[in-house]
């Protein structure tokens, strides 16, 4: 089943990300895909600011991946879009750790992708609203969406 969520400005879409973080758990994937300037990055800082994180949230783009470890919970935020220029890169390994893993542009890697997750699409409607989509793959995650949206 998909929910979606229609967001009206950046603040709806930070309040969004830091409700979804308060029914976090260890191993978490959430992937984002979305046009670029669709608020995937936004997503992550809401996200990072309710684990406490207090570091500047940029996308990864050229680094691939940037850990955070200074929050409740460790926080590996992936940019994905590059990948190809390293496809030795062990995504994987990071689905392994007790952390969150929040991946942007994760259509990109989808073969690489735990069958457990949640995908959330973003689309543009205008300049400042978005309409989210999210597809929960497995029972966390179906539950979280439920307890959320």
């Amino acid at each position: 089943m998909d929910y979606k969520y229609t967001s009206r400005n950046v603040e709806d879409t930070l309040e969004l990300a830091q409700n979804i973080e308060s029914e976090k758990f260890p191993g978490m994937v959430i992937c984002l895909n979305g046009d670029l300037g669709s608020g995937k990055t936004v997503f992550v800082k809401g996200f990072a600011h309710a684990l406490s994180i207090d570091e500047n949230i940029t996308s990864p783009t050229f680094t691939i991946v940037k850990e955070y470890v200074s929050g409740e919970m460790p926080l590996y935020h992936m940019d994905v879009y590059r990948i190809d220029d390293n496809p030795e890169f062990g995504v994987e390994d990071y689905f392994q750790k007790d952390g969150v893993c929040i991946i942007e542009w994760s259509e990109m890697i989808e073969d690489r992708l735990p069958s457990e997750r949640l995908d959330i699409n973003i689309k543009i409607v205008d300049e400042n609203t978005r309409v989210l989509v999210f597809k929960p793959y497995g029972e966390q995650y179906e539950e979280l969406c439920n307890a959320v949206l």
